[in-house]
């Protein structure tokens, strides 16, 4: 089967060049400034690794499934059996190269409610337990970018990371004058070898698609290609920093750290260091009096704010990227960490997704099935949507601010989720690759919510309506150049918001009138039962 993953990967000439180019590779890492090959480096070696993890996963599925009818009870169990097998041939491939290999793994973990339970759950840990440099690694990396020793720049440099990620981590120090940083520095390889493993995972999937014609994953490919450089630039991650920073400023509770150019390179990244505890963590929390449901409105607010406001979107918000601390003042921020991945939308991508979001909002099935077929959904409009929001066909009918979300809307999701795993795959080799990173993002954020036991409420739908109404108003002023119909436009938005603010105030007093209502009626019990 391994020598028939092979085959179908060579009749296709594109992947054949892929294959050499992988091979090729070879020459990139067989020598090291010791003097020594590193032959877990050598791009033969990972590419043979990933090879074989792929040829074993692909006879599991073919020789598991043989004779066992499609759709039946034995079928499905014995299908969840295989992706928990191969999730972790995965999980282990990926710990064993390194590099693009776990940006791989993680974008697969982050995929929630897109893929089967048993690679997301499974490749989740990859987000807090990726394979970490030496010590010497890391130091040769600072004093080969920066031209100067270690010690000469700091008083301390702390030997273990405080985080590691697929592509660097992150270690503590002290400057000189004092001042504590944060210093991100590239694992030593990953630039050497990410071109041969790029290829790598190019061929494999070009290979398995010939084989599963129904399991099309090459925009998972694309994505890692088109993103990947921009990564391995340190320069750029802290460009995007003081971007967003700017960009964000009026948020009082976002803290951005900030960079200190003089210290940093393409590998190296010196930054304000800034501690805080996992955005995830309900119990630090809890012991810290920070109100779970005030993060994650906070949250909400700023994404929409870059989705559909700027078009400039922070697509990495895993916990080990968002901090929440008590600052100076004890008040409360979230610390916005990682900078790296960002989506740039554009105009045409970002007004067609406002309508989207205004639709879903609305509970309008027409605008639904016509801005989801604008962003390329064709006729799977609906499981499109399902996929956007996370719930069932059926409360987006009713409207996803009015029905609570259960646990068996949740469950029914999932089921569905695997049962149109080939849809799905299709889906996203249709939609605009802007798409692919914003559902990474709303996985992301749903998984912080979920594990702060917040649920979505209608305070985080207002404040993405608000958003919707500025960024069409905005467009609709840029189509209008007479005083009159940029007045109009303005008057219709401020029209709308005030509308949303007005239903906003009814919720609150309407909440506030309950909870009163409710204290006084436990107040007259309690006074009943001790009479």
């Amino acid at each position: 089967m391994a020598a028939k993953l092979l085959r179908s990967g060579l009749r296709n000439p594109w992947v054949t060049g892929s294959l050499l180019g992988v091979t090729g590779g070879i020459g990139v890492t067989l020598a090291t400034k010791q003097g020594y090959i590193d032959w877990s480096s050598v791009g033969i070696v990972r590419f043979g690794r990933a090879f074989f993890a792929a040829g074993a996963i692909v006879v599991d599925y073919k020789l598991s499934l043989m004779g066992k009818e499609k759709g039946s009870d034995v079928y499905q169990d014995c299908m969840s059996k295989i992706h928990q097998r191969s999730a972790e041939r995965l999980r282990r491939l990926c710990c064993s190269n390194g590099g693009v290999f776990i940006k791989l793994g993680q974008h697969v973990g982050a995929l929630d409610y897109l893929l089967p339970k048993e690679y997301v759950e499974t490749m989740k840990v990859l987000h807090n337990n990726a394979p970490q440099s030496s010590f010497k690694e890391i130091t040769r990396v600072v004093e080969e970018d920066l031209g100067v020793k270690v010690g000469d720049i700091f008083n301390e440099f702390s030997p273990e990371p405080v985080g590691t990620a697929s592509l660097a981590q992150v270690h503590t120090a002290v400057l000189k004058d004092g001042t504590p940083v944060a210093v991100k520095v590239q694992h030593p390889n990953v630039k050497a070898y990410s071109e041969v493993d790029m290829q790598t995972v190019e061929f494999l999937l070009n290979a398995v698609a010939r084989i599963f014609p129904e399991f099309e994953f090459l925009w998972l490919a694309e994505e890692m290609r088109e993103k990947l450089p921009l990564e391995l630039d340190f320069h750029k991650e802290g460009k995007n920093a003081e971007k967003v920073a700017k960009m964000l400023q009026h948020f009082k509770f976002l803290k951005v750290p900030k960079v200190y150019w003089k210290h940093s390179s393409p590998r190296v990244l010196m930054m304000e260091y800034c501690d805080g505890g996992k955005v995830d963590s309900k119990q630090f929390m809890d012991q810290m009096g920070i109100n779970v449901n005030e993060i994650t409105k906070n949250l909400g607010k700023m994404y929409s704010e870059m989705i559909f406001v700027h078009g400039y979107v922070h697509c990495d918000p895993h916990p080990g990227n968002v901090l929440v601390r008590h600052n100076d003042k004890m008040e409360v921020e979230i610390v916005l960490l990682d900078h790296g991945l960002y989506q740039t939308l554009t105009d045409d991508f970002r007004l067609d997704y406002s309508h989207l979001w205004q639709s879903i909002i609305a509970a309008d099935l027409e605008g639904i099935k016509r801005y989801s077929k604008a962003l390329g959904a064709g006729d799977m409009y609906g499981i499109f949507a399902c996929m956007l929001t996370a719930r069932s066909w059926e409360a987006l009918a009713v409207g996803i601010d009015k029905q609570q979300r259960t646990e068996e809307e949740d469950r029914e999701v999932r089921e569905h989720a695997a049962m149109y795993i080939t849809e799905i795959t299709q889906l996203l080799n249709k939609v605009p690759r802007q798409m692919l990173l914003l559902l990474k993002t709303n996985d992301l954020l749903r998984s912080i919510e979920y594990a702060l036991g917040s649920s979505e409420n209608a305070s985080s739908f207002i404040n993405m309506s608000r958003c919707c109404v500025r960024a069409v108003a905005q467009h609709e002023l840029l189509q209008h150049t007479s005083w009159w119909g940029r007045f109009t436009v303005r008057f219709r938005r401020d029209c709308k918001l005030l509308q949303i603010s007005a239903y906003e105030f009814y919720l609150w007093l309407t909440c506030t009138t309950l909870v009163r209502w409710l204290q006084q009626t436990l107040r007259g019990v309690t006074a009943s039962v001790i009479s």
